[in-house]
C-alpha cells in the first residue's frame, strides 16, 4: 500500500504487469532478440537512472524480484498480470498464462491473472477461450492484434473471428478487454496498433469494458475521441506514465487531455512491469501537478482525490475488488508478513 506524505492510504491497483521470459535461451529467432532489445530501450530510454536493471535481468527476472517490487518495495496491493504469447518469437513463449499462474498460487490475493487469445486460430481460439475460463476463471484478457501468427502480420478486433471470440467472453463473464493500443515494439507493425477498430468493437459489445493501454499513445487525439463517446473504453497510463520523470510536461498534457475528454473515472494505472517498477512511477505521480497553462486551458485539475482514483479504484470497480475485504486479507497474509 501507498502512504501518502501526509499519512493517507492509498489502494493501488497494478493494471499492467508481466512476468516475462526473454531470456537467449528462450529466443526462437532474431525477432525474439530484437523484441525485448526494445522494451530495453524504452526502460533504458524513459527511467531514472537510479531505476536501471542489468539487460540480463531485465530479460529474466525472477519471482521473488517479481514480488518484492510490486508489493515488497512497491506500493501495489493487487496487480494485473497480462499475458503476452509471442510464439512466433519465443520458443515457450514470452509472458504464457501458465507461467503467470505459477507465481499467483505462491502469492494468494495478490495477483489477477489474465489471458490472450488469438482470433486468427478460428475454432481453436474458442475452445481456449473456454479453457482460459475453466481453469483459470479469468476476468479479463489481453489482445495484441499485431501479434505474428504464421504469415500473418497482425489482425483487427473488428474481424469476424474476433467478434466470435468476443461474443463467447461475453458469454462466460469474461469482461475486461486489455487491447495494447499503443507505441510498436520492433518487429511488429506500428498500424497493427491502430486504434479506430475499438470504435466500433466498443458499440457492438456494450457489456464489455475495452481498456485501451498506452491510452492510444502515439495517437492520444483518436483515443480521446473515440473513448470519450465510449462509455465502456478506458484508458491505461502503462507507457505515458514514466514521461512524468524524463518529460513532465508532455505528461501534463497527455493527463490533462485524459482528464478533458473521458474524465478521471475512466483512466487506470499502470506500471508496465518490468519495463518499470511501480514506487518511483507512484511516488511521481501522487507529487505531481499538472503545468498551470495546460490546466488553465483545458479546464483540469489533478487532485488528491482523482489521483485516488486513478491508481487503484477504478480498477478495483471493473474488477469487483471490496476493497477493504482485501485489506483484510493482505493483513492476515503470511507472506506480506513475512516481507515486512
Amino acid at each position: 500500500m501507498f502512504i501518502t506524505p501526509e499519512g493517507k492510504e492509498i489502494f493501488v491497483v497494478d493494471g499492467h504487469t508481466h512476468f516475462w521470459d526473454g531470456s537467449p535461451e528462450n529466443q526462437k529467432n532474431i525477432h525474439g532478440k530484437q523484441f525485448i532489445e526494445c522494451f530495453y530501450a524504452y526502460h533504458t530510454g524513459l527511467s531514472p537512472k537510479e531505476q536501471l536493471w542489468e539487460k540480463s535481468k531485465f530479460e529474466k527476472y525472477s519471482a521473488d524480484d517479481l514480488y518484492r517490487d510490486l508489493f515488497v518495495n512497491g506500493p501495489d496491493d493487487v496487480a494485473i498480470v497480462q499475458s503476452t504469447y509471442l510464439k512466433d518469437f519465443y520458443k515457450n513463449g514470452f509472458n504464457t498464462i501458465e507461467r503467470n499462474a505459477e507465481v499467483a498460487k505462491r502469492y494468494p490475493e495478490r495477483f489477477i491473472v489474465n489471458g490472450a487469445f488469438d482470433p486468427r486460430d478460428g475454432e481453436k481460439a474458442l475452445e481456449y477461450i473456454h479453457f482460459l475460463k475453466e481453469t483459470y476463471d479469468v476476468k479479463g484478457v489481453k489482445m495484441y492484434t499485431a501479434e505474428w501468427n504464421g504469415a500473418s502480420k497482425g489482425w483487427k478486433l473488428t474481424d469476424p473471428d474476433a467478434y466470435k471470440c468476443f461474443e463467447l467472453c461475453d458469454k462466460l463473464g469474461i469482461r475486461n478487454i486489455h487491447v495494447h493500443k499503443g507505441p510498436t515494439i520492433i518487429p511488429l507493425s506500428k498500424d497493427a496498433f491502430d486504434v479506430h477498430d475499438v470504435d466500433h468493437a466498443a458499440t457492438d459489445f456494450q457489456n464489455l469494458n475495452w481498456i485501451v493501454e498506452h491510452c492510444g499513445l502515439p495517437r492520444l487525439d483518436d483515443f480521446c475521441w473515440i473513448a470519450t463517446q465510449e462509455t465502456n473504453v478506458y484508458g491505461g497510463l502503462a507507457v505515458a506514465l514514466p514521461f512524468i520523470h524524463s518529460r513532465p510536461r508532455y505528461f501534463g498534457e497527455v493527463i490533462a487531455e485524459l482528464l478533458f475528454w473521458i474524465g478521471p473515472e475512466k483512466i487506470l494505472f499502470g506500471s508496465d512491469y518490468a519495463i518499470w517498477t511501480p514506487r518511483w512511477l507512484v511516488e511521481k505521480f501522487w507529487a505531481y501537478q499538472i503545468p498551470e497553462d495546460i490546466a488553465a486551458e483545458r479546464g483540469v485539475q489533478l487532485t488528491d482525490e482523482i489521483k485516488e482514483k486513478i491508481l487503484g479504484l477504478n480498477a478495483a470497480r471493473l474488477y469487483n475488488i471490496d476493497i477493504e475485504a482485501k485489506k483484510a486479507a493482505l493483513a492476515s497474509s503470511p507472506f506480506s508478513i513475512a516481507a515486512e
